[in-house]
């Protein structure tokens, strides 16, 4: 029988797709206020991988991403993509989003996304809520999944998510913690 283990703290991540610069400040600013400080954010690129998002929120989008100070509780990654959707509703007009959100976790295995829809590869976390291995770390670097979303496997995208990686791993260490405790609460 395997020893239960509570999870080593994670470091809250987001990326976010905006049209207008002021809506995506906005977001990011109530985001904050479950998700804490800013520790460290992407540069700002087009985001032309996929024209998904164009019906609703019109074309010449841009992304960011974003990393945290705080570190949180994996487990609570479902409160704070609940928390993304209330954002993107209140910004919303007339039922269409001006924003994406998309918060996960980076720990030191793995990249996750959270996502509201269910597929063969996606874990079921709760309150509709399902997690999306994007990228895991081996051989020194990160890896994609066959799944994972192209913007992911952009090169500046791996260098800002492995810039974080050595900041969590530099801040908090390699190894489980015995007690994470959470500030989403």
């Amino acid at each position: 029988m395997g020893s239960i283990r509570m999870p080593a703290p994670v470091c809250p991540i987001l990326a976010l797709t905006y049209q207008q610069r002021d809506q995506a400040d906005h977001a990011l600013e109530w985001f904050k206020e479950r998700a804490g400080e800013v520790s460290t954010g992407s540069e700002p690129f087009a985001f032309t991988h996929t024209r998904y998002y164009e019906p609703e929120m019109g074309s010449d989008l841009t992304k960011i991403f974003y990393a945290f100070v705080e570190l949180m509780d994996p487990a609570d990654l479902v409160s704070l993509k609940l928390h993304s959707n209330q954002i993107e509703e209140r910004l919303s007009v007339h039922g269409r989003r001006r924003v994406n959100l998309d918060p996960g976790y980076l720990e030191a295995a793995k990249l996750i996304l959270a996502t509201t829809k269910n597929f063969s590869h996606r874990i079921y976390l709760g309150q509709g809520i399902y997690g999306d291995v994007q990228l895991y770390w081996r051989d020194g670097r990160f890896q994609s999944n066959p799944w994972t979303y192209p913007d992911y496997q952009a090169a500046a995208t791996l260098a800002f998510f492995t810039r974080v990686r050595d900041n969590y791993l530099t801040k908090n260490g390699d190894t489980p913690w015995p007690s994470p405790t959470s500030h989403l609460a």
